[in-house]
């Protein structure tokens, strides 16, 4: 399988099994999986970023998670035949596709595995529950900061983290809908964090340059940025 958080270790049965799913290449921006589109296969991500969102029907979305290596694309899909969320590439993405039947056998069938896929379960429920505060109750400073500290955690556990540098490929309009804001208010938050010589952004890489004060900021705090002008804060 891929590596990452649903990866077995590297035995004969497991290539076996590789043999047995298809490998996929998905452009940036493209769909991967369509919401409650029917599909007796099931997608694990093995490089690149995704999106796992929900579309009103006036275009207006509500992205629930990025995916990175090792994901799998949607969990729900173990259980039921639809997709239900809607997953698109936001890098080009490379994933093995597996019929759920054999899938969903070796899972059962390995007790590491069947702890991993658990561990999801209760991970994109806690997240669930997550994103219900920040939107309720977070400040777009807190927002952006627990954002990017999750992205951060979730890709050391992958070994995708170099001296607190990270790929982020993501664009303003794609954290907005992750956070529950606008791209202008966006731009200005991370404008203020990067200021304030919390983070640093540069060419789709984020580095986090004073990462206690980022998780103090995170937690309900105000940061004071300064700059020729009036002095502003990053409250309301």
């Amino acid at each position: 399988m891929c590596e990452g958080e649903i990866a077995p270790s590297n035995s004969t049965a497991d290539h076996d099994f590789d043999h047995r799913s298809i490998i996929q290449t998905i452009p940036a921006r493209r769909t991967i999986c369509h919401p409650n589109e029917w599909s007796e296969y099931i997608s694990i991500i093995c490089s690149g970023w995704a999106t796992s969102s929900i579309a009103l029907p006036d275009g207006r979305r509500q992205i629930l998670s990025f995916l990175l290596p090792g994901d799998i694309a949607s969990l729900a899909g173990l259980f039921e035949p639809v997709c239900g969320p809607l997953i698109e590439a936001v890098t080009d993405v490379s994933c093995r596709t597996f019929k759920r039947g054999e899938l969903k056998s070796v899972l059962l069938s390995r007790q590491d595995l069947l702890e991993k896929v658990t561990r999801n379960l209760l991970e994109e429920k806690k997240q669930a529950d997550e994103l219900a505060v920040d939107l309720g109750r977070r400040t777009a400073e807190e927002r952006l900061s627990r954002l990017i500290l999750k992205l951060q955690e979730r890709l050391a556990k992958r070994g995708m983290v170099r001296n607190q540098s990270f790929e982020f490929p993501l664009r303003q309009w794609q954290i907005a809908d992750a956070t529950g804001l606008t791209p202008v208010h966006v731009s200005k938050v991370l404008g203020e964090l990067q200021r304030a010589k919390l983070i640093e952004i540069k060419e789709r890489w984020l580095t986090i340059l004073d990462l206690p004060e980022l998780r103090r900021v995170a937690d309900r705090c105000v940061i004071k940025v300064h700059f020729s002008g009036p002095r502003t804060s990053l409250a309301g």
